[in-house]
C-alpha cells in the first residue's frame, strides 16, 4: 500500500496587518497505460478511527444524552434514522472530546466550544421566517433548514423530474427507496462530531435521484442559523442537520448547500453531515459556501462513496465561523472514477478555518484533483491543512502527482 500524504500546513502572519496566501495542489491524472484485466479485492469501508479512550467520557456523555433528550417525542422515527440514532450512541461510548494530543486535532482547538454551555435548539417558531428567504432565490428548486430543522413552508420542489424524492425521510412513502436508505445511512463512521451529529439530528433530509435521471436545475440546500447569543453569555446554541443524497445508477445532479447567518454576529454551534452516494457512473457537482457568524462555531462532514465511472466535483468557499473545520472523506468503490476539489478558505480576526481531507484509491484509473487556496489576514487568525491521498495495492494504472 501506498499513501501520498500533505503535511498539514498551518499559516499565521507575524504582523496583523500582513496577509499571507497558501495555494496547494495535486493531481492524479488518468493513466495513458493500456488496460489490463485486474480483480480487486472487494472493497472494505475503511473508518475514521474515534479517538480512543479506555474509559467513556463523561463530558461527551452527558452532551450525547443532552441531544437525545432535546429531539421530538411525538412519533417513533423511520428505522434507518433510529439505526442511525442507535450506531452513533453506541460509538460515543468509546470516544472523547478530541484534544491537541490528538493527531487529528493537532493545529485545531476545540476547547471553544467545550468551554461553552451547549444548548440543543429545539423546533424553532419564529414568527417571520418568511423574511430569511429572498424572493430571487426561488429560480432554483431548494430546501430550507433553520437551526437544524427543515422547514416546508420555505421550501420550493416544484420543477423536480419525476422519481426525484426531496425532503425529510419521515415524509417518505416508498418502501423500496427506505430500504436503499437502510443501506448506507451507516456504512460511513467518522469522528466524535459525526457521532454527535447522528445522535442529535431531529430529520434525516433525503435527496434521492432514482437511475438514468438527469435534474437539470441545481438543488439549493440553505442553512439559516437564526437562535443565538451574546458573546458574554458564553452559551453555544447546537444544531445537528443531517442530509443523505443518493444517486442511484447514470444519474446527475448538482448541490448548492450554503450555510447563512442570522441577525448580528451571534454565537452559536452548526454541526452538520452531508453523506453522498453516487451509483455508477453518475455525477454530483456539489457547492459549499459557508458564511456564518464570527462568532459561531460550525464543524462539518462530508463522506462521499463513488462507484464504478462516477463522478465527484466540489467546490468550496469558506469565510464564516469563529472555529470551521470541514472534514472532507471520498472512498472509491469502483473503477474509473473522477474526483476533483477546488476550496477556497478566509480566516480574519481570530478566525481558525482547517480542512482535513482524504481520499481513498482502491481500484484501477481513478483521476484525482485538488486545489486549494487560503488566505490569512490576521496576527491572531491561523489557516489548517491536511490533504491525504491512500493508494491502495489494486488501484494501478494511477501515478499520484502531488
Amino acid at each position: 500500500m501506498a499513501a501520498q500524504n500533505l503535511t498539514p500546513i498551518i499559516l499565521k502572519p507575524a504582523q496583523a496587518s500582513s496577509m499571507s496566501r497558501c495555494t496547494i495542489f495535486h493531481s492524479l491524472p488518468k493513466s495513458t497505460l493500456p488496460r489490463t484485466r485486474i480483480t480487486p479485492r472487494i472493497n472494505q469501508v475503511r473508518f475514521f478511527k474515534p479517538i480512543s479512550s479506555a474509559l467513556s467520557d463523561p463530558y461527551v456523555l452527558q452532551l450525547a444524552e443532552t441531544l437525545e433528550d432535546s429531539l421530538p417525542s411525538t412519533s417513533s422515527p423511520p428505522p434507518p434514522l433510529q439505526k442511525l440514532r442507535d450506531y452513533s450512541s453506541e460509538s460515543l461510548l468509546s470516544t472523547s472530546w478530541p484534544s491537541r494530543k490528538d493527531e487529528p486535532f493537532r493545529f485545531t482547538d476545540t476547547s471553544f466550544i467545550k468551554n461553552s454551555r451547549i444548548l440543543p435548539i429545539e423546533s424553532p417558531q419564529y414568527q417571520s421566517l418568511t423574511s430569511l428567504v429572498d424572493s430571487t432565490e426561488t429560480l432554483v428548486p431548494g430546501l430550507t433548514v433553520v437551526d437544524g430543522y427543515l422547514v416546508n413552508d420555505l421550501s420550493l420542489l416544484t420543477e423536480l423530474p419525476d422519481g426525484v424524492y426531496v425532503g425529510g425521510l419521515s415524509m417518505l412513502n416508498s418502501e423500496a427507496i427506505m430500504k436503499r436508505v437502510s443501506e448506507y445511512v451507516s456504512s460511513f463512521q467518522g469522528d466524535l462530531f459525526w457521532s454527535l451529529n447522528g445522535v442529535g439530528a431531529p430529520e434525516l433530509i433525503l435527496v434521492y435521484v432514482p437511475e438514468g435521471c438527469k435534474v437539470e436545475k441545481p438543488l439549493h440546500l440553505r442553512y439559516v442559523s437564526v437562535k443565538g447569543e451574546e458573546k458574554e453569555s458564553k452559551t453555544l446554541p447546537v444544531s445537528n442537520p443531517r442530509v443523505l443524497v443518493l444517486v442511484e445508477k447514470g444519474g446527475e445532479i448538482g448541490i448548492i448547500e450554503e450555510y447563512v447567518n442570522g441577525d448580528g454576529d451571534h454565537c452559536y454551534w452548526t454541526n452538520a453531515v452531508m453523506d453522498v452516494v453516487i451509483g455508477e457512473g453518475a455525477k454530483v457537482n456539489h457547492s459549499y459556501i459557508q458564511t456564518q457568524s464570527l462568532g459561531a462555531a460550525h464543524t462539518k462532514w462530508t463522506s462521499v462513496r463513488q462507484e464504478s465511472n462516477s463522478i465527484y466535483k466540489l467546490t468550496e468557499v469558506s469565510t464564516g465561523g469563529k472555529l470551521s473545520r470541514h472534514n472532507l472523506h471520498v472512498q472509491q468503490y469502483g473503477p474509473d472514477t473522477v474526483t476533483e476539489f477546488s476550496t477556497f478558505h478566509v480566516a480574519l480576526g481570530d478566525q481558525t478555518q482547517d480542512l482535513h481531507s482524504k481520499l481513498i484509491l482502491d481500484h484501477p484509473r481513478g483521476f484525482s484533483r485538488q486545489l486549494h487556496k487560503c488566505i490569512v489576514a490576521h496576527s491572531s487568525a491561523q489557516a489548517v491543512f491536511d490533504g491525504n491521498v491512500q493508494v491502495n495495492r489494486y488501484s494501478l494504472l494511477v501515478n499520484p502527482q502531488l
